[in-house]
This record gives C-alpha cells, structure tokens and sequence, in this order.
C-alpha cells in the first residue's frame, strides 16, 4: 500500500492507513433494563488476536468508547495495545454504564463525570494521555455543549488528552467548535446507503477528519445477511431502537436489502468482497474520510484490511451507485 491516497495525515502528525477498527462489539454484551446495546457475546482471546492481526496488516487507529461493553471494550484495547505509541486509540464519553451490571446508568456532560470518566478510560486503556476523546452525545444541545468543550480544553491543556472532537450526525453541532484548538474530528454515521453529504462539506471545509462509523451499515453491507436470517437475543441489531434503521424486528430492513442489491455487483468491482466495496466506496467521497469498520474475528479484520490494497473505487463506478441509489430514493 504505497498510494499516498490511502494514508491520512493525523492532528499529532502521524501518517497512517485511512482504515480504523471499530471496537464496539468486542466489548460484549451490555444492556439497558432488557435491550441490548451490544453485539453479543465475544471470545476475548479472538478479539486480543485480531487486534494483533490488525497491527501486522498496517492498522493503527482504534475507536472505542467508555461504555462499550460497559468498559470492557476499553479494557481488551488496553491488554492488545499496552506499550504501542505507534498506534491512535480514539474513545469517547457520555454513558455511563455499571461494569459489574453491565447495565446502563444514564447520560452525562458536567465536569465531574468528564473528567471521573477520562480518569477511567487512561486506566483501562493502560495509557498516560488519550489520543482523541468524543463528546458521545449525539443530539446534544449546542448551547450547552459550549461548556463542555470548554472543559476538553482545559484537559487538554493539562496533558490529559492530545486532541478532541464530537461523535454527532447533525452538521451545525459539528461547525459548532470546528475552530477550537484542539478540536479535530467529527464521528458520524457514514455509508453508501447513508452518504452523509451534508455534513462531510462541515468536516472538509473546517480540515476536520471524517471518521466513519457505521461504514457497513452495521453489517448489512457485508452481504452476510439472507431476508429471513434472525439477529440473536443480545444483540443490539436486534432492539426496537429509533436510530436502528438498518435492521427491523430482528431481520434487514427490507427497504435497505433492496438497496444493497441493486448495487451489489457495482460493489464487487475488480474482485472486491462487499464490504471492500463498501470501504472503497467511502474513500472515493472524500479525501477527509476515515472507516471504522467493526469486528470480532481475525478473519473479519483481514478483509476489511485488504479493502487498502485495493484502494478507493473507480470514480465511475462510485458516481454509478450514487446515481442508482438515488433514483431508487426518488422512486421511493
């Protein structure tokens, strides 16, 4: 992987591979009351392997969050990672959670749980600074969020965190404090089917990073996924959430099927898996863009990986699935 269109320059000035690992579901099962909010249970072991994986195929930028798995996600980085100062581990703060219930306690944004919640994660991550801690809080009011940056940077001030940003879907919480020292990426949902447009002109016009969460769709575009195919119990694919509008009652949202197969095989260009296709698809957008794929097996990170090897999409190829999912949106 020589293409300089397949690194991206970093706030800390590191250059690395334009491809993170999303770490939410390696930190098993966590709930709020009966719903699940993680992706089920995890092997430890499978996941501490397939982060090495990850280091030797040239991945060095981790994204997890304190509440992952009620820590636990935080805690297996920690474990994989202790002693690499080569690596980025991303992480973010707003949930609480109870790590002995593994249930969560609520949402949270003053200066006491912030900074009790950075305390935690260095710990749990075995880090002396965080590399680039998220607001987690999605739809927060942007008045109030004034005070919470201001809090993040005076943390950064005091060494404790190198950079920040905000994991927000909503481009004027984005704008917002895109001129902060400090303030350096937007995490948003981001995905062929869900293309984000709006808000990646924030994040270009500002120098922010794109760092795309929900690159394939929460698996959808992997392809792995028949119509009848059932989602298991503790997993959050599988809860009667508002913002879960890939999966329904357990099953693809039928809506989303239709999309994946009408540019399934646009997708599979030059002997890409989907997901490759799906990855390629996103660096095509923007040169800003950053996918953090999830996983859970060593086999998943290898062909999230070799999506690199294979680079962005041909451009007309990419503006070929643009123009098919919109008319099939139109028609809708």
């Amino acid at each position: 992987m020589n293409d300089t269109k397949m690194t991206i320059a970093l706030w800390n000035g590191k250059t690395m591979p334009r491809l993170g690992m999303g770490c939410w579901a390696i930190g098993g099962p966590f709930y709020a009351g009966d719903v699940p909010l993680g992706w089920g249970e995890v092997d430890d072991s499978e996941s501490i392997a397939a982060l090495h994986r990850a280091l030797d195929l040239g991945i060095r930028f981790f994204d997890t969050a304190s509440n992952y798995g009620a820590g636990h996600s935080e805690e297996v980085l920690g474990r994989a990672l202790e002693g690499r100062d080569d690596v980025v581990i991303a992480t973010k703060f707003g949930f609480a959670t109870d790590p002995a219930t593994k249930q969560a306690t609520g949402a949270f944004a003053d200066e006491t749980f912030i900074r009790a919640s950075v305390e935690t994660s260095l710990k749990r991550l075995k880090r002396e600074r965080l590399d680039l801690l998220q607001f987690h809080l999605n739809d927060f009011d942007p008045e109030q969020s004034d005070a919470v940056f201001d809090v993040l940077e005076r943390l950064r001030a005091e060494g404790k965190i190198d950079a920040f940003g905000w994991s927000t879907d909503f481009s004027d919480r984005a704008a917002r404090h895109a001129k902060r020292d400090g303030f350096v990426a937007i995490q948003h949902n981001m995905n062929v089917l869900s293309p984000a447009t709006e808000l990646l002109g924030v994040i270009e016009k500002h120098g922010l990073i794109s760092i795309d969460r929900g690159p394939l769709a929460m698996g959808l575009l992997s392809g792995k996924f028949s119509p009848d195919k059932t989602i298991g119990e503790k997993d959050v694919r599988g809860a009667a959430l508002d913002w879960m509008v890939y999966f329904k009652d357990g099953r693809v949202a039928p809506e989303f099927a239709r999309m994946l197969d009408a540019v399934r095989e646009l997708l599979r260009t030059d002997r890409r898996t989907l997901s490759q296709g799906a990855l390629a698809w996103l660096w095509t957008k923007s040169e800003r863009t950053l996918p953090i794929p999830g996983f859970r097996t060593v086999a998943q990170v290898q062909e999230n990986a070799g999506a690199l090897d294979k680079g962005p999409l041909p451009k007309a190829v990419a503006d070929e699935i643009d123009v098919v999912l919109r008319s099939m949106s139109v028609a809708a």
